[in-house]
């Protein structure tokens, strides 16, 4: 766990159309949140381990937002109001009270209550958003369009949550509403073709909050959400969470191919667009 950062978000500006959203990367938990985790909890087993590393220097003039906070704090890739992404299918709140395999996370006595949930949106939920939002507008001044890459990761098993083996690339566009048909194709397209990957287009990840809030194709915004599967580039989807180096050079070419295909598309969006 790294000491708590002064910023709920980290941003890095970049000169290119995409931007990279890491919502739930970081491991800041302040003090008086920690004290209030059982031992289970102050694991951080459900982070998105090492994704800004994985990602790092992939597309070099990418601006990049990510959250320094972890998702047990709050979860910023979670509708603010608490309604579920996934009606009738378990899943975690915006403030969890239960890991990926549903068990509790908090000390007896200690869970969030609708005060806590109120603190935690107002210090790190709506600064990081805002950041983000902020991010979008200006690239979207800058270049006639915005390509919001929200990048993700998750174990390959998680029974609580969905049968059998997660595909490890898992592509996410709300059923095509988030982005323009072009950009599901390209990604989707670079994936299938990757020798030795498995994948998925709207499968049990369809995408978070963060992809449907943003995805505005009609208004030059797209959204695309990338869930990747841990085994594509863990040692072990259990602690230390170790990167593999191995799996890690094999695996990053293939993303920075989908990058690559979706900067490139920036201009016919643009010249596409309303």
């Amino acid at each position: 766990m790294s000491p708590v950062s002064a910023s709920p978000a980290e941003v890095a500006r970049g000169s290119s159309p995409v931007i990279l959203a890491l919502p739930h990367t970081g491991t800041d938990v302040p003090p008086d949140i920690l004290a209030r985790l059982n031992d289970e909890g102050r694991r951080l087993r459900d982070t998105d381990w090492h994704i800004h590393r994985l990602y790092d220097g992939l597309l070099p003039d990418a601006t990049t937002v990510r959250a320094t906070f972890h998702r047990y704090v709050v979860d910023a890739n979670r509708d603010p109001s608490g309604t579920s992404l996934y009606p009738r299918q378990n899943t975690t709140g915006l403030v969890p009270v239960t890991d990926f395999d549903g068990a509790p996370i908090w000390r007896d006595g200690a869970g969030p209550d609708e005060d806590d949930v109120a603190d935690r949106i107002a210090r790190f939920h709506a600064p990081y958003h805002a950041a983000l939002a902020a991010e979008v507008a200006r690239v979207r001044a800058l270049h006639g369009v915005a390509i919001l890459y929200d990048c993700h990761s998750i174990r390959s098993r998680i029974p609580f949550l969905f049968p059998g083996t997660l595909p490890d690339f898992n592509i996410g566009t709300d059923g095509g509403r988030t982005c323009d048909p072009a950009i599901e194709r390209a990604a989707a397209e670079t994936c299938a073709a990757a020798a030795g990957y498995t994948s998925v287009v709207n499968g049990r990840f369809r995408g978070g909050w963060t992809t449907r809030h943003y995805g505005r194709p009609e208004s030059g915004i797209h959204a695309i959400q990338m869930e990747l599967a841990q085994g594509s580039h863990l040692a072990t989807e259990a602690p230390p969470f170790a990167l593999d180096a191995g799996k890690t050079a094999r695996l990053r070419p293939v993303l920075a191919a989908v990058l690559g295909r979706l900067e490139a598309m920036a201009g016919n969006l643009r010249n596409a667009a309303p």
